[in-house]
């Protein structure tokens, strides 16, 4: 069985390529009853969508989603849902010249051994960001459902060019400020400089990358199913599984390995008659399950690949060493479009888990 499905009661399967005709996905497991439309989808696809600002890729895509098929009269049926966006800006010519020649830092050529040639090449077909248009798409079925029981899922650009922003842990905040900038950094002085950084590298014919965090408020404790499905492992497969994600750190990550257990430990009190914990090093995951403090999750990417400048590759046809200079629209940072694609990812998990716990139901509701 291939790896392009995931989940076990929100099951979602991603499928399509940079260059093919379409990248979507199939939603299955959704409970019926959830009022959804392609607008539902939309307004997350268009923050993903390249063309839309200057350190962003000047392909032109609209990303105009259709649902094919799970809904009926607004609703969902309880049906698969299918979800597709058809590529319409693709320019695949500047890929025929360098077919047999792998790009340095993308997938080209473990893909070209693993399929023995047959992959498509194009844009890094199936190993191409533009697939998480289909992440997006499945997330934002799942960030409707997570609002009906309060939970808020909301992430932002913490780093880029090694340029950090100030610690800002409100969810309402960090959604409102970060939709304020190009780099979506809900600070605002540190967006800027973010911005020139990117810029420069691109004036460059080179690229950045940077750090996304997310934010999750309103979960219960005690949803995970340790210890193979774990929250924090399930959430290490999704994130990790986005193209460019080199890293991933819940709560204080690797800086935990560097603070004594007197440090470290996020110590239990009591508030309103619920318990919390006066700090929240371990990022709202213990053991595997939620403890009921927000969850902080953060990803790494890596630098886009695609970049102007001459490198080193071989020619797999001649297998010879030789150049090579990518030319084609390719985002100078790719930080800024993976914020919508980082809380979907995180969105879909919880879903998952918060079904097979038994917090959101199969039906929602009862037509009348």
């Amino acid at each position: 069985m291939g790896g392009n499905s995931i989940g076990k009661e929100f099951v979602v399967t991603f499928f399509g390529e940079s260059h093919g005709r379409c990248v979507g996905a199939v939603v299955d497991g959704c409970p019926s009853g959830l009022s959804l439309g392609e607008k539902d989808i939309q307004v997350e696809l268009d923050r993903r969508r390249p063309g839309t600002s200057k350190v962003s890729s000047p392909r032109v895509e609209l990303d105009e989603v259709e649902i094919i098929s799970g809904t009926f009269e607004g609703f969902t049926t309880g049906a698969p849902i299918c979800l597709v966006v058809w590529n319409r800006g693709a320019e695949s010519t500047a890929y025929d010249i360098i077919r047999n020649k792998p790009r340095p830092g993308h997938a080209d050529y473990p893909a070209h051994v693993k399929y023995g040639g047959f992959n498509d090449f194009r844009g890094g077909g199936r190993f191409s960001g533009r697939t998480t248009a289909s992440y997006v798409m499945a997330g934002a079925v799942a960030e409707k459902l997570l609002s009906i029981i309060g939970v808020k899922v909301v992430a932002h650009t913490i780093e880029i060019a090694g340029i950090k922003a100030r610690m800002i842990r409100d969810a309402e905040r960090i959604k409102k400020q970060a939709e304020e900038n190009l780099v979506r950094c809900a600070d605002q002085s540190a967006a800027e400089r973010m911005e020139k950084a990117i810029m420069k590298a691109k004036e460059e014919g080179d690229s950045v990358g940077g750090v996304v965090e997310c934010l999750v408020e309103g979960l219960s404790a005690g949803i995970g199913e340790p210890i193979l499905d774990s929250l924090d492992a399930d959430f290490a497969k999704i994130l990790f599984d986005i193209p460019a994600v080199k890293g991933v750190e819940v709560g204080l990550g690797f800086d935990a390995a560097r603070l004594r257990g007197s440090q470290n430990n996020d110590q239990y009190a009591m508030k309103a008659r619920r318990v919390i914990t006066t700090s929240n090093n371990s990022g709202g995951i213990i053991g595997g399950l939620s403890n009921g403090m927000p969850l902080i999750l953060r990803a790494a990417f890596k630098p886009s690949p695609s970049i102007a400048l001459k490198q080193k590759t071989v020619d797999l046809q001649k297998m010879k060493e030789t150049e090579i200079s990518i030319s084609g629209k390719h985002d100078p940072c790719i930080v800024p479009r993976a914020v919508p694609v980082v809380e979907s990812a995180v969105a879909i998990t919880l879903v998952d888990h918060l079904l097979r716990a038994g917090f959101l139901p199969k039906v929602l509701g009862v037509k009348k």
